[in-house]
C-alpha cells in the first residue's frame, strides 16, 4: 500500500521502511551525536527534539550552519561517499534520534520506492532552504536574519502547526547563526519584545507578527 509523503517521514513509517539496522537513542541537551572528523558511516533522523550542526575552521572559529527538528535527516553525506564528518551535530534540546547504518539506508532506498521518493524530496527541500540561508546571509540585515531564524525555530512555514514556544537557546548561539555579536542580538530581541513580536520570561514565545520584519523592505 502506498504511503503518503507526510506519513513516510514519521518515525514509525521510517522504521518500517528500513527494517533491521536502525537504533533509536535518547540524547540529553548538549550531548554530541557526532564530531567533525568522525567516520561517516550512518544517517540520522530526528524523531523528537532539536539538533544544531556546527563547523569549526582551522583557525578555531565556529559557525552554526543548520538547526534541525523533528522529521529532519542529517549525516546523509555518507551516502555520497563522504568518508568523515564535515561538521559536528549536537542535541540543542533533549532529543530522540534514530541512527540508520549506511548499508541499511542504501538498502531501504533501493527497496522502497515511496521512501526513496520522500527522502529525495526532503533533500531537495533542504537544498532550497540552504540557498535561502545563503541569500539571507548575503543580502539581508542582521535584524532580518534573526527574525527568520526565530520563525524557523518556531516551525513557521513547515508542515503542521507552528510551535510558538521555542526551545531555550542562548544569545551566543543566535549570534553565531546570524553572524553578528551577542550585544546586537540582545538589542534586536529587546526591540522585538517592545514591538510585541516576541515574549520571553523564562521561555521564548514567537508571534506570527514577527513575519513583518522579514517581509518588510
Amino acid at each position: 500500500m502506498k504511503r503518503n509523503v507526510k506519513a513516510a517521514l514519521d518515525a514509525k513509517a521510517l522504521l518500517a521502511a528500513v527494517g533491521e539496522g536502525s537504533a533509536t537513542r535518547d540524547y540529553p541537551k548538549g550531548q554530541t551525536v557526532f564530531v567533525q572528523g568522525d567516520r561517516a558511516d550512518a544517517v540520522f533522523f530526528v524523531q523528537r527534539g532539536k539538533v544544531k550542526v556546527t563547523v569549526l575552521s582551522q583557525q578555531g572559529k565556529q559557525a552554526v550552519i543548520a538547526l534541525l527538528g523533528s522529521g529532519d535527516f542529517f549525516g546523509e553525506g555518507c551516502l555520497a561517499g563522504q568518508p568523515v564528518r564535515m561538521a559536528t551535530a549536537t542535541a540543542l534540546t533533549e532529543a530522540s534520534i534514530v541512527r540508520l547504518a549506511k548499508p541499511t539506508m542504501i538498502r531501504a532506498l533501493h527497496r522502497d520506492a515511496v521512501f526513496g521518493e520522500v527522502f529525495t524530496a526532503y533533500l531537495l527541500s533542504r537544498n532550497i532552504r540552504m540557498e535561502e540561508d545563503l541569500v539571507d546571509q548575503l543580502f539581508n540585515s542582521s535584524e532580518k536574519r534573526l527574525a527568520r531564524i526565530l520563525l524557523l525555530l518556531a516551525n513557521f512555514g513547515k508542515e503542521g502547526r507552528p510551535e510558538p514556544v521555542v526551545p531555550k537557546i542562548s544569545q551566543e548561539t543566535l549570534a553565531e547563526m546570524v553572524g553578528t555579536t551577542r550585544s546586537r542580538i540582545s538589542f534586536f530581541m529587546n526591540r522585538f519584545r517592545k514591538l510585541g513580536f516576541v515574549d520571553y520570561n523564562g521561555r521564548l514565545q514567537v508571534h506570527s507578527s514577527l513575519l513583518h520584519v522579514v517581509l518588510h523592505d
